[in-house]
């Protein structure tokens, strides 16, 4: 069960219920019988409980389970009203109509679809899923994806940003143990009296990873302009790997190739983006402009090597800026390690690890750097941001501060993400399918397991049009998130089973 989920166990029945999802629980929902009051007590543990007795106890709570059943693991579901409308699309004739009203609790939920695994556990599950599914079609096939693109040249990239100043950090020796975070016989010390040494063996996970030794000397306002501007050096990145390819085929008298891919941004704990990315190289049909096999003269170490040229070349000055007049020139930092990418194996980097792992940061978010906000703006910048606080907190304030500037006003917009405004996760057109397809495939095998015989129309001659507006967020009662909750935690879990049953099936016929 993941971290949405709360069991209804007798023994945890009055547990406090702070991870089932938001509820917009109203207060007549709380006037209940002197019975549940005086049996399961008062206050927002027993309110819990009793609602959801209350809910299992109404007799129509498998119906309600089922309607509610595609939003049942999500932490704030949106609730929709209205009607749906079955038009014939040959004549335009009304064939039915559904009213909300006719359904349980009068609306219909849909899952938020928050990506963020701080924000939603199971929508984020779900985006992590599509993830995998998506960055390893580009590289094996599948799923609409010719099986011929495993065969071609790939290569896994880390692109990171460059030092604004010395930080914490956690070090290995080859056998994995720890080392000393900055050991120095004769430490340097800086203008503020801060010796820039430290001798620690910080653990995994230590709240001083990525921090600075001295905040007064870091470079606040070159990482958050990084990190506003990390979108474009990534375009320019990925158009000089271009350029390099295009050349070296044109000197070799080969057809036209292209390196698509597919790229996740990660936060690092000191609070500045950088990317991680699998690259493919194709070929390119004169005709359509589609993806093709790329000449056999080109391999995997040319792919290398034009990432490691486009890596150590790239960079830009930014739009000037009042305190920067002359703008901030920006290129990536010197921790560049190209990996090639084989097919599933015992190879050191297989294509299952790389989605896996791309797929894993995609539902990440500055959750590294200890800070969770949604946007700010006047009336709450002064709760995170302070120039003289924490590192997050100073980052914050120089986002607020240089996007005083029209020119740079984005920066007060992505404040919460530290200046970061980009999608976390992209890709070239051609690499692989979307996730619209993935989707729209799961809705319609959802439409497809759940159609109603009586209702039941041809999809391919019936329009499904949906007359429906907002109604509310969050679930009604923190008893419907139990129930629900726990549906889809047990939904999941016979999925597992199922997948780890099928997977034993197959092992036992190869």
């Amino acid at each position: 069960m993941t971290s949405s989920t709360v069991t209804l166990a007798p023994e945890a029945a009055l547990a406090v219920v702070s991870d089932a999802g938001a509820c917009a629980e109203t207060r007549a929902s709380f006037r209940l019988s002197r019975t549940l009051d005086d049996t399961l007590g008062s206050g927002s543990r027993g309110g819990a409980t009793r609602t959801a007795i209350e809910r299992a106890a109404s007799g129509d709570v498998e119906a309600w389970l089922g309607h509610v059943r595609s939003a049942a693991g999500c932490s704030n579901p949106v609730r929709l009203t209205g009607s749906i409308d079955r038009i014939d699309a040959a004549t335009g004739a009304l064939l039915g109509t559904t009213s909300t009203q006719d359904m349980p609790d009068g609306a219909i939920y849909k899952a938020c679809g928050n990506r963020r695994s701080s924000v939603c556990p199971h929508c984020a599950e779900v985006y992590r899923r599509d993830a995998f599914q998506l960055i390893r079609a580009g590289m094996v096939g599948g799923k609409g994806v010719d099986t011929c693109v495993s065969i071609r040249p790939a290569v896994f990239a880390t692109l990171t940003a460059p030092s604004f100043g010395v930080v914490h950090t956690r070090r290995t020796s080859k056998a994995g143990q720890p080392l000393p975070c900055r050991p120095r016989r004769n430490p340097e010390v800086c203008p503020h009296g801060v010796e820039l040494a430290c001798h620690a063996l910080h653990d995994k996970g230590a709240h001083v990873l990525g921090m600075p030794l001295c905040l007064d000397c870091y470079d606040y306002a070159g990482q958050v302009a990084f990190n506003a501007c990390a979108s474009e050096l990534w375009r320019r990145t990925t158009i000089a790997v271009n350029r390099y390819l295009s050349r070296l085929a044109s000197r070799s008298g080969l057809g036209e190739v292209r390196a698509t891919c597919c790229k996740v941004a990660e936060f690092q704990t000191r609070g500045v983006v950088h990317y991680h990315a699998v690259f493919r190289l194709d070929g390119i049909d004169p005709d359509t402009g589609d993806a093709t096999a790329p000449p056999a003269e080109l391999d995997v170490v040319d792919l290398t090597d034009a990432l490691a040229f486009a890596a150590a070349g790239t960079s830009f000055t930014t739009a000037p800026h009042p305190d920067q007049p002359n703008g901030w020139h920006l290129a990536w930092g010197e921790q560049f390690k190209p990996i090639p990418v084989k097919l599933s194996g015992d190879q050191e980097v297989t294509d299952s690890l790389v989605a896996g792992y791309l797929a894993k940061y995609a539902t990440k978010s500055t959750e590294a750097t200890g800070h969770v906000s949604r946007r700010l703006n006047t009336e709450t910048i002064d709760l995170y941001a302070n120039e003289h606080g924490t590192h997050t907190e100073r980052l914050i304030d120089a986002c607020w501060y240089l996007g005083r500037v029209p020119e740079w006003r984005r920066l007060r917009r992505w404040a919460h993400m530290l200046g970061f405004g980009g999608h976390f996760l992209t890709k070239s057109r051609r690499y692989s399918i979307t996730f619209r397809i993935l989707r729209d495939t799961r809705v319609i095998w959802r439409r497809t397991v759940d159609a109603d015989p009586a209702t039941d129309t041809d999809g391919e001659t019936t329009l499904v049009v949906g007359n429906l507006t907002y109604s509310g967020s969050g679930w009604r009662t923190l008893g419907d998130a139990m129930l629900a909750n726990t549906s889809a935690a047990l939904a999941r879990e016979q999925q597992r089973v199922g997948r780890e049953e099928l997977a034993h099936a197959q092992s036992m016929t190869d």
